[in-house]
């Protein structure tokens, strides 16, 4: 069985959400705060972590800190703060998801399992082609060297790598990243960043292999 921690201080979503996901199938640890999460990673092996930034004592990004530099944990961030610098911040720490609430349940469990099919237990390394996206640092390199991708490019990155061979709308595509960059994300702002994402992943941009366009209905990812 999958072991979750979730590190949460609002007793109702704790509630809720360790119910809907014990029907999935997971088996769920509770912290509400900071000490009592490391405490738990210090006594037991999770699979993933669902943490909150606010916490009852400490906060997340500290937390977050600690799991990936002590565990190399996938962390995936459920919090109400989703301005940018708490999603910047998330990701710049290694998070390998952001997802704000209010959130569906039934889209938190695949984002658990798509992260869990890609990273492990343990987190680790993607190779698309020449690219390699480090889930643990949150990083991106083509050929050694970085890309020095943004955070709504990696988060975009992210999106398709999560859904390898399924074809994606530009609705889907927005709904993925409305939450970093909230009102300044529109459908032509959408294509400027597909558009800036290839010019940094494709050896050949006007051609693209990694991320193809599938006319009439959105792009896909099949490497």
């Amino acid at each position: 069985m999958i072991k979750l921690l979730l590190v949460e201080d609002d007793k109702s979503i704790v509630s809720a959400l360790t119910e809907f996901l014990h029907t999935e199938g997971f088996f769920v640890t509770h912290a509400s705060g900071q000490s009592a999460a490391l405490a738990a990673l210090a006594e037991d092996k999770f699979d993933l972590v669902l943490l909150d930034v606010s916490l009852a004592d400490g906060n997340g990004f500290s937390v977050c800190s600690a799991i990936k530099a002590d565990y190399g944990l996938p962390v995936i961030f459920l919090t109400a703060s989703s301005d940018e610098y708490s999603t910047v911040t998330g990701f710049e720490l290694g998070a390998d998801d952001y997802i704000s609430k209010p959130f569906r349940p039934r889209e938190l469990v695949l984002r658990i399992k798509n992260i869990l099919r890609l990273t492990g237990s343990g987190g680790g390394m993607i190779q698309l082609g020449d690219v390699a996206v480090d889930t643990v640092k949150g990083t991106a390199t083509k050929n050694g060297h970085d890309l020095y991708l943004s955070a709504l490019e990696y988060r975009l990155l992210l999106v398709f790598i999560n859904n390898r061979g399924t074809v994606l709308s530009r609705r889907q595509l927005l709904a993925a990243i409305w939450d970093i960059a909230g009102d300044f994300v529109n459908d032509n702002t959408l294509t400027v960043y597909i558009k800036r994402l290839r010019e940094k992943i494709e050896n050949d941009p006007q051609n693209p292999t990694v991320i193809k366009t599938v006319r009439g209905l959105g792009y896909r990812m099949d490497i």
